[in-house]
């Protein structure tokens, strides 16, 4: 699926991003949390699983995500006080994104890589549960 199929099929659906990783990380067998829309303090989804704690930083653009969704989920990894963290982007990452996510060990999903995890768990825009 390429990357404009991707993201008009998510938003001509109604279907949210956010909704959308719900469903693919519930099937991965984690208990999901939503996070508040504002004030979230950089996690849209709170992942827990086998006793770990993990913040979701999710990022639906056109454009490759920039090293500022990767200081949010830091940061939401120390508010939250889980123990991993990803960023999740409908596109890519940049350099800068890339480099310090190595350092803090945050887990980054692109869009391939998110294509992927849809394919293996049956998840379509389609069959996202609405809210």
């Amino acid at each position: 699926m390429e990357k404009s199929q991707f993201n008009n099929s998510a938003v001509s659906k109604g279907i949210s991003f956010e909704k959308l990783l719900a469903a693919i990380y519930e099937e991965m067998g984690y208990d999901v949390e939503r996070t508040k829309v504002s004030g979230d303090q950089g996690a849209d989804l709170i992942l827990t699983k086998e006793g770990l704690k993990t913040v979701v930083q999710a990022k639906r653009s056109d454009r490759d995500v920039s090293n500022g969704a990767v200081q949010e989920v830091i940061s939401a990894k120390i508010f939250y006080e889980a123990d991993h963290g990803i960023v999740v982007s409908s596109s890519g990452f940049q350099p800068s994104a890339i480099e310090l996510a190595e350092k803090d060990d945050i887990e980054l999903v692109d869009m391939k890589k998110l294509k992927k995890m849809m394919d293996v768990y049956d998840i379509t825009p389609q069959k996202t549960p609405k809210p």
